[in-house]
């Protein structure tokens, strides 16, 4: 069986560099991400012969009956990466299940098994890729609004922003803390699963190689957002927070970001949608100039090329 545990700190400066050869473009791909979530979704990690490995779930009470594994990232024979991991989920007493295929990997899987993987796409993980050069400029028609909701944050209230530094990063922890407060009644699970998410994310910022920043407004934190470069091609936004009585306030931060550490690279990975309608109507408002389609893969070794 992989020897699969939870990741530490440490694995970024060999994960890192695995996935930024990859150049994957899906924020299920990124350290930070992985990192950050281990304790909602039970993520572990391992490495075998060049190849990150993940797995997610866990088959106790308190998680998924089914642990699903990530499509494998590396160079190498990728036939026999994923044969190994049909081979530990046999072990384990599961049917191997992937998650977080993208078009690419689906043609690749079933090039090297014919037939022996069912495919279902995942609509609510479809991360939303953007043009930076859009979010740096907001130009045009389409971006009106954002520009005269920024305009609006700008004359109603005495702002600054602000990168996030050690000096200031409890003040984002306790801001998050208040937005968590006023929105919790909406889904209490979840909002404990993302406070849990966001708090070992400022434990571990630097660490973590988090940049990110926040806006004042008046004195007080009122947004403040974070996330990481994932290749050379694309930064991923992690988490954005801001009050939403606050007029500006979410449109302003999105728009510092991206000027402020974003312009170097081609694509901004502002990740998915969750299935939530106010989140998708939201994302769609920027223009993605495409989508991460994912996709999960069952393996139904009754199939295939002996049919």
């Amino acid at each position: 069986m992989l020897d699969f545990r939870p990741p530490v700190t440490e694995d970024r400066k060999w994960v890192a560099p695995i996935i930024s050869h990859a150049k994957r473009f899906g924020c299920d791909y990124s350290f930070g991400d992985m990192f950050i979530w281990q304790h909602v979704y039970n993520i572990r990690i391992a490495s075998h012969d060049g190849f990150l490995f993940s797995i997610n779930g866990t088959d106790d009470d308190n998680g998924v009956k089914r642990p699903t594994y990530g499509f494998p990232v590396g160079e190498g024979n990728l036939k026999e990466a994923i044969e190994l991991i049909e081979e530990d989920s046999a072990k384990r007493g599961y049917g191997l299940e992937m998650f977080g295929l993208n078009n690419e990997c689906v043609k690749k899987v079933e090039t090297l098994f014919p037939g022996k993987f069912d495919f279902e796409p995942l609509r609510d993980s479809f991360d939303y890729i953007y043009l930076t050069e859009n979010l740096v400029n907001l130009p045009g028609k389409k971006f009106h609004g954002k520009r005269n909701h920024i305009a609006a944050f700008m004359r109603e209230n005495e702002w600054s922003y602000e990168p996030i530094t050690a000096d200031n990063l409890d003040e984002c922890r306790a801001m998050n803390a208040e937005w968590e407060r006023r929105n919790r009644e909406k889904d209490p699970e979840a909002m404990d699963d993302e406070l849990d998410a966001i708090n070992i994310s400022f434990e571990n910022y630097f660490d973590l190689g988090f940049v990110g920043g926040l806006l004042r407004a008046n004195g007080e934190v009122v947004a403040f957002t974070f996330g990481e470069e994932m290749n050379p091609e694309v930064f991923c936004t992690h988490i954005e927070k801001a009050y939403a009585d606050v007029r500006g306030a979410y449109p302003m931060i999105n728009y510092m970001m991206a000027n402020r550490f974003c312009k170097g690279l081609e694509y901004i990975n502002r990740e998915e949608d969750m299935g939530e309608e106010n989140l998708r109507k939201a994302k769609k408002s920027y223009h993605p100039c495409f989508m991460v389609e994912k996709f999960s893969a069952v393996y139904n070794a009754g199939k295939g090329q002996s049919e």
